[in-house]
């Protein structure tokens, strides 16, 4: 698999759980884990990777920047709701904990593909 399909399945995978969580966090896929905040925030980064997505499609030749930017966006996001919740502002479910220990993880990755295509 090469770098680019690498990048566009990042932000594809991305995009989705970010979508998903926010729609947690509206009450609309399960009860019990309403967050407003934590909803809009997830919901917006869901917003910037989908035009990351799209850009990369339509200026491919501009694909790795995009992702480096959206993804170092996405990660500074979820360094604030990890942060939140280690202060106890955020949510305090085990999932939100398990969810943003996984995607510092997959983002860490996520950018260091795009870093890497971005060099060559």
């Amino acid at each position: 698999m090469n770098d680019r399909t690498k990048q566009l399945l990042f932000l594809v995978a991305g995009t989705a759980l970010f979508v998903a969580t926010s729609l947690v966090h509206a009450g609309i896929v399960a009860s019990g884990f309403e967050h407003a905040r934590a909803m809009v925030a997830e919901g917006v980064i869901a917003v910037v990777l989908g035009i990351g997505l799209l850009a990369s499609l339509i200026w491919p030749a501009y694909a790795a920047a995009v992702a480096l930017s959206v993804q170092a966006f996405a990660l500074l996001g979820t360094l604030v709701g990890a942060f939140t919740i280690a202060v106890g502002v955020g949510p305090q479910t085990r999932g939100d904990i398990a969810f943003h220990a996984a995607l510092l993880l997959v983002l860490a990755a996520a950018i260091f593909v795009a870093w890497k295509a971005w060099r060559r």
